[in-house]
């Protein structure tokens, strides 16, 4: 499930540091690596062997925010007679970490890379993930080689998965990526980037998919007081994920010929989700007719206007649910991602996700043809849990910090009065239920008689605080 992320236009305000440790108390967030495990890594980054596969011909570029170090993804695309080949390099953790090593019982231990706005806590420790494991450019890295080959129309055709050595040409950011696309600057490859993207895209409305472009969420001083900002995401950080969940479907298709894996499976939502989002689409001002899809409705966003990109930050749920699914010998019944229309798995950012080091595993041997490994094949039963026992850490992390942040974008006006619409009512107890603000547009507890669900209201902040993180309101009238 996409996760909200809330970052300050400047340094984190101290008003706001000491909450966020209190956050990272309750949730048990792991601080510094242990001795032991910082050891292992440097040992292991002067050890891996690189692939005998030489593929340092190709012209790989990654494509991250600025500010990142831990690259798990490089890029090359090529035109292919009427279709294309999308050749995507993921690092590979496996040639640095053993199973049963100090760093593997670690990285068990925390399931995935967790993000505040003061810092990021990492699944691996940095010797790897931000140095030797890294994609980072002019390095010759071992990495799990997807070619992926397109039809005209962005179908998939055909999938190997192989060790390789790569080698970046460059640490590109979207920002600039954008603009020498806008320019018409950007490389032959950048340039067929958004060419596929945009047809994987249609590929996506055309099956009912649901992809969401989540906007940041900025906070920023504003008339003295915090205001709330969203950045909407670019064109080309859509083609660029794009490309994951392309390689993700692809995944899942060894996988499911081979009837060993890993899926990232997610159940159909229920019609009370429907309403529950149709009332936040009402507190927003978003029309949203009966008849449409969520597929279309979201699709039909704008993340660049602010109450689309609340609307999109709100339709994040539609992803609560998912879960992890390994099977081996025998395909699941439900193998699909709801909200994708597809089969998929993650394989593409095993840097910040353990699973994905096993799923990686698990495509290399069946591309192959090969046996799947031993280590692989004795803990795949335990990796669902794990995982899902990470994402919920992470969710309730991120949502903390979100909840600390609305509580400080209204702490300072108690008993000032709001225009909302009541999204949710307790059943039982129908004077407790959820206002989404129009502006700002936060949600807190609303407590009334007889809560009107799904209608406009008027409501009075009674309540602020950031260090409990909790905003409340009373119905007006």
């Amino acid at each position: 499930m996409p996760l909200q992320r809330v970052r300050f236009a400047e340094d984190v305000p101290e008003v706001f540091r000491a909450s966020l440790q209190d956050i990272r108390r309750e949730q048990e967030v792991p601080a510094e690596f242990p001795p032991e495990v910082a050891a292992a890594a440097v040992r292991a980054a002067g050890n891996a062997v690189l692939p005998e596969l030489d593929r340092t011909d190709l012209g790989f570029v990654t494509i991250d925010p600025p500010d990142s170090m831990d690259l798990d993804q490089a890029l090359h695309l090529e035109r292919t007679g009427d279709g294309f080949t999308v050749y995507y390099a993921i690092a590979d953790v496996a040639a640095y970490v053993r199973a049963g090593d100090p760093i593997d019982t670690e990285a068990r231990r925390r399931g995935e890379t967790l993000y505040a706005p003061d810092k990021r806590t990492p699944l691996h420790p940095p010797e790897l993930s931000e140095g030797a494991a890294s994609l980072l450019p002019e390095q010759v890295r071992p990495a799990l080689l997807w070619t992926v080959t397109l039809d005209a129309s962005g179908e998939i055709t055909g999938v190997t998965c192989e060790r390789a050595r790569v080698k970046s040409r460059a640490k590109l950011n979207y920002a600039g990526v954008q603009q020498e696309l806008d320019a018409g600057t950007a490389s032959e490859s950048l340039q067929l980037l958004r060419e596929v993207g945009k047809l994987r895209e249609q590929r996506e409305l055309d099956r009912g998919g649901v992809n969401l472009p989540i906007p940041d969420q900025e906070v920023v001083t504003s008339d003295g007081g915090w205001g709330l900002e969203f950045r909407a995401p670019l064109p080309v950080e859509s083609w660029n994920a794009q490309i994951s969940l392309l390689t993700g479907m692809a995944a899942a298709q060894l996988m499911m010929k081979g009837r060993i894996g890993i899926l990232r499976t997610l159940p159909e939502s229920h019609d009370d989700l429907r309403r529950k989002l149709g009332n936040t689409a009402k507190a927003l001002g978003i029309d949203w007719p009966a008849d449409v899809s969520y597929a279309a409705f979201i699709h039909g966003l704008d993340p660049a206007t602010p109450a689309h990109a609340a609307m999109l930050a709100a339709c994040t749920v539609l992803f609560r649910g998912a879960g992890y699914t390994a099977f081996d010998g025998n395909v699941p019944d439900k193998p699909q991602h709801a909200a994708m229309k597809a089969e998929y798995a993650h394989v593409t950012a095993p840097l910040r996700r353990l699973v994905d080091r096993w799923t990686g595993e698990i495509c290399v041997a069946l591309s192959a043809g090969t046996a799947v490994p031993a280590w692989v094949r004795e803990s795949m039963d335990e990796i669902p849990k794990i995982m899902d026992d990470a994402d919920r850490r992470a969710h309730a992390y991120e949502r903390s910090i979100v909840s600390m942040v609305e509580a400080g974008l209204v702490a300072d006006r108690l008993g000032a009065t709001f225009d909302g619409v009541i999204t949710d009512v307790d059943d039982k107890d129908p004077s407790r239920g959820i206002v989404v603000l129009t502006e700002p547009a936060i949600e807190g507890r609303v407590t009334g008689t007889a809560l009107p669900l799904g209608k406009q209201v008027r409501v009075k902040l009674v309540e602020a605080d950031i260090a409990k993180r909790t905003v409340a309101f009373e119905l007006v009238g």
